[in-house]
């Protein structure tokens, strides 16, 4: 009776999770997550940030412009179905913006014009790199999300953003775990 009471609870803590097998270090987690907060059933990604210098650019060739990276985010993934880039693991997602608002980003924006930003990245410790690129309109709203996503693999990665026009880039560097 005893040992039928133990299997019993222990089949209970196993099934509400307070009781878990061991499992190897570094696994990559199998069920989907979600960038920032979950309040949901949905786990929250691990993550890590970075931040960047503006990128002063001509746009059009004759338009004086600045470009952000407001927002980079390293996560481990997999990224959950509902997200820009679904099942995506270790990379990273960039928010990019351009202009800047003097009255809050729901103000009109100043240094803004037509240009295609380009996230150029190095996984320093693979030696994998790439370039990703986004075309940004003038009249695109400094609240409205242009999103970029890089898949860097785990590791210590250099992002270089630039423009298709003269500008002066910026490097920052990124933990993606």
């Amino acid at each position: 009776m005893r040992r039928g009471i133990h299997t019993l609870l222990g089949a209970g803590l196993l099934g509400a999770g307070l009781l878990t097998a061991p499992t190897s270090a570094g696994a990559a987690p199998a069920e989907p997550c979600q960038l920032g907060t979950s309040n949901t059933d949905i786990r929250s990604c691990e993550t890590t940030g970075a931040q960047a210098m503006p990128v002063p650019t001509l746009g059009d060739g004759i338009c004086a412009g600045l470009v952000r990276a407001e927002r980079i985010t390293a996560f481990d993934g997999p990224l959950w179905e509902y997200s820009e880039a679904p099942g995506m693991t270790h990379g990273i997602e960039v928010n990019l913006a351009q202009g800047y608002a003097p009255l809050g980003e729901w103000g009109s924006t100043v240094l803004a014009c037509d240009q295609t930003v380009h996230v150029d990245w190095r996984n320093l410790d693979t030696g994998e790199s790439g370039r990703v690129d986004r075309f940004i309109p003038a009249g695109a709203p400094s609240y409205a999300q242009q999103l970029v996503h890089i898949d860097s693999g785990p590791g210590n990665v250099e992002l270089t953003v630039g423009t298709d026009q003269p500008h002066l880039p910026t490097t920052t560097h990124v933990q993606v775990p």
